[in-house]
Formats: structure tokens, sequence, C-alpha cells
């Protein structure tokens, strides 16, 4: 029996004394903490999942303490920071609208310094629990493997919702692109599928179809979708859609469309019609109001450069410039309005693309570059907000970066903004979130919560399309897999 107690005493002390504890004489360093990803001073949702990071300050030993300023502390030692689910739940569930305190602590030649002290903030709006993405290794010419994803933002938890090897064609290879869910819900949603088995695949509750949206009335099968919000109808652009390389250009590649309009499809009647096809200008990128009233998009109306063949088009690449237009919509009648000018960035040399509309209807969200469509090969490309009730148009600085800034989107609650971007080495296109206040103000972005530090699953690979949702998808790769075989339907042409 005293045997054993001793043994007891033994294994508890051996407990205590493998508990981490931040140095209690520390000097200070006055040196800023560096870490990758870089979550110093964000503001976050209380929903997100563990931010993990490696810090990039030079020590022997290195030790983390995360403080709420309501209470709770967690402490970690090591240069990767790997914060357990459960405690980081819990001190983000106290600190609600608080802060938390970060402080880190090296060993340098036997003496500890601190480095500067930052904060997390923790928002009391959540962010949607799931993320769509593409993921993918960069590649010009071949679709190599890759996959469209599915990330719990609560947990870290990643699935795979369908990739390209399950209809591996050693001759001809498969591309899926431009997921898209109508009002961030699963039970509606569509994907493209390009060459092997190509196709639209048309998601509706129970039930699927895969159709061929090109006919003899318009250039191109649909392209960019925007479902719309009410009703079962999908608006397209219908882009010719051509890529070429620069020989001497701080930009890799640019991703032009000698043509493009803009069609709506009937999903009840296999229906296609045309919204926009001026012969002089080029229509794309559509988005609806979140009422569904208006349809916005992006129109570059210029009859001299319209009127030229293709190949002199692309000679003329960086003075195409796009504005944010849009047309009201009766649903009932199925009938548009005239196109109204929402932002003139051709006034100013610039090119306005992606329009996103807030879920209040307030906020126009849209990427502002340089010229041309493609704004994630566009290094001068930012994120812009305007006001639609008070007229006024700004960038939104604090989210922005040095490369480009692109493809955006609205969390459901307004207060989230997911976009892709090139800043952390001008090469990978990575995920970044933005909190976005009640008073208009993007706070600075933080990177997806990486699900390893050192892995070249996060680090190599681009992450693109990124699409909010508020449940899961529904499917899985198998269903998917049986969806994308079956054959396809031509849709027919409505001139009405």
């Amino acid at each position: 029996m005293r045997k054993y107690f001793f043994t007891l005493i033994l294994a508890l002390s051996a407990a205590v004394s493998c508990v981490t504890r931040f140095p209690a004489e520390v000097a200070k360093a006055d040196e800023p903490a560096v870490l990758s990803p870089d979550y110093t001073d964000v503001v976050v949702p209380f929903n997100i999942s563990p931010l993990d990071f490696a810090i990039v300050n030079p020590g022997d030993r290195l030790i983390t303490r995360i403080t709420g300023a309501k209470g709770g502390e967690i402490v970690i030692k090591g240069r990767e920071v790997k914060i357990g689910l459960k405690e980081w739940k819990s001190l983000l569930d106290d600190n609600k609208g608080a802060d938390l305190k970060v402080e880190i602590a090296a060993n340098r030649d036997g003496k500890w310094v601190a480095l500067n002290e930052f904060s997390i903030s923790v928002a009391e709006d959540p962010i949607d629990p799931y993320l769509v993405y593409r993921l993918l290794a960069p590649s010009y010419e071949f679709y190599t493997a890759f996959s469209i994803r599915e990330r719990d933002l609560t947990t870290g938890k990643d699935r795979e919702i369908y990739n390209n090897r399950m209809h591996y064609n050693p001759k001809e290879q498969q591309c899926m692109n431009c997921h898209q869910f109508q009002n961030g819900r699963t039970e509606n949603w569509q994907m493209h599928v390009r060459q092997v088995l190509g196709g639209t695949l048309i998601v509706t509750g129970d039930e699927s179809r895969k159709v061929n949206l090109k006919t003899d009335q318009t250039i191109s099968a649909g392209v960019y979708p925007a479902w719309h919000p009410s009703e079962r109808l999908i608006a397209y652009s219908v882009n010719k859609t051509r890529q070429f390389f620069h020989a001497k250009n701080i930009h890799k590649l640019e991703v032009q469309d000698p043509a493009s309009d803009l069609i709506m499809y009937d999903i009840d009647k296999n229906e296609v019609s045309l919204v926009a096809n001026d012969s002089l200008a080029f229509e794309t990128f559509p988005t609806w109001s979140p009422d569904g009233k208006y349809l916005y998009y992006s129109s570059a109306r210029q009859p001299e450069i319209a009127t030229l063949p293709s190949d002199s088009i692309a000679i003329c690449f960086d003075k195409i410039w796009y504005d944010i237009v849009r047309r009201s919509f009766d649903p009932g009648a199925r009938e548009f309005g005239d196109e109204e000018l929402v932002f003139d960035a051709k006034s100013l040399n610039l090119s306005a693309m992606e329009a996103r509309i807030s879920p209040d209807g307030r906020y126009l969200l849209f990427s502002l570059g340089e010229y041309g469509t493609f704004h994630i090969w566009h290094r001068g490309s930012d994120l812009w907000v305007k006001d639609l009730e008070t007229g006024e148009s700004w960038p939104l600085t604090d989210a922005n970066s040095d490369d480009a800034d692109s493809f955006h989107n609205w969390s459901s609650n307004g207060r989230w903004i997911v976009f892709t971007t090139r800043r952390d080495d001008g090469l990978f296109t990575r995920t970044y979130f933005s909190y976005f206040d009640r008073d208009g103000k993007a706070h600075k972005a933080f990177m997806l919560p990486q699900r390893s530090l050192s892995g070249k699953y996060d680090r190599v690979y681009s992450y693109n399309v990124p699409e909010f949702t508020v449940e899961p998808v529904r499917q899985s790769v198998r269903d998917l897999s049986k969806m994308i075989s079956q054959p396809v339907m031509k849709a027919s042409f409505s001139g009405n």
C-alpha cells in the first residue's frame, strides 16, 4: 500500500512538472512577433477553428500565452503553436466582443525575452460554418489532379466533394469549376464539367440534370453563373475566352474575352434566353440583388475595340475597361429593364469586376483593377465597396494588399468577406477573410486556418472560387460521379 501511494505521488509530481508555464521573468525585446500565417491584430469570428501559426522570430525555446480579457488562458510551447479545438472554442466563447492578448517569450542564450504582444479581437458575429472551394496545383495548360472541397470553418475538418480523377481518361482530362449555391444553401446548386463527360450539372433537391447550355443563338455554353435568390432561374455569362502569355511583363498571363454576352436559363422549361448581347460591348460576371429585382454585371462598351478581329482585340488587352451596370427584373413577367450605370470605372481608366451585393442590399462589393476581366492575374487589383444608399465608394484598405486581391463573396449575415489573394508569395492563390463592420469598414484580413503548418497541401496549392454555405453539401464524391455520368440534355432557345 505504501509503495503504491509513493508511486502515485511521483506520477502526480511528474504531471505537474510537465505543465507549460509562461516564464515569470522576461526582458522586453521591443521586437514585433512575426508569424506564419500572420494573425497579429486581426478580428475573427467566435466560431472559427483554431488559428494555428508558426513563430518566425529566432529563439532556442519559445512559449506562447493567449489570455482572454474576460477570462481563460492557453499556454503552448514550441515554434509551431497548435491549439486544441476544445480549449480554443472555450476561450472564444468566453470572450465574444472582447480581445485575446497574445504574448510570446523566446529563450536566447539562456535568457528569456518577450516579443511585442499583440491582440486578436473576437467578434460577436459568427461566420458561415462551411466554405466550398476548388483546390488545384497551378497549371497553365493541363488539368492536373484537382478537386472541389468543403471546409468546416468551425472545426477545420476538410472533405472532398468531387475530384477529376473519378473519370480518368489518359487522352483527355476533366475540369470542373464555377460551383455556386442558391442563397448559400446546398439544396440547389450547380457546377460546370469540361471535356470528359462535359456539361453543366444542376442539382435541385434530390434531382439532378446535366445540361448543354450552348445553342445556335449563343456564343458558348454558360460560364459564370448567378442563381436567382427565389426563382428557378440562373443567369450566366457566355464567353469566348482565350489566354496568352507575356514575354516581358510582371504579369505572367492574361485571360481575355473577345466576345461575351449574358443569358438566363429557366430550369423548369430547360430553356435559354438572351439578357444582354450588345455587339459593341462585352458583358460578364452576373449577380443578383438579394431581393432578386436587379441583375448586376460588368460591361465594357467600347465600340472601337468590340468591332476589331479577335487577334486585334488581344493586342488591346490593357485598354479594355469594365463598368458595373444593372438591369431591373420582373420575376412574374420574366422581363428585364434598361441598363443602368452603377459604378463608372472606365472614366478612371480602371476595370470593375465581380459585383457582389451584401445580404442587406446596401453594399456593392467588387474588385477594381487596371484593365480586363481576370483580376486574379493582376497585381494591382483591390477590393472596393460602394454604398448603394449614399453613392459613396472606397477601397477596403485594411483588407487589401500589394498583390492580387479578387474573387470575393459575402457571408449570409454580411459581416464577413471571403476572397482570394496572392499576397503571400505572388504565386499561389490563397483564401482570406475580413471582418466588415456595421460602419462599412473592412478590417485586417486573415488566412483560412491551416490544417498543416509545414505540409505542401496548404502551401503549394491554390485555393480557388471560395463560396460560403450555411450547411454541408449533401452529395458524396460517388453521388456526384454518378450525376456527372448521366447523359447530357440539350437546352432549347427562346427568342422571347
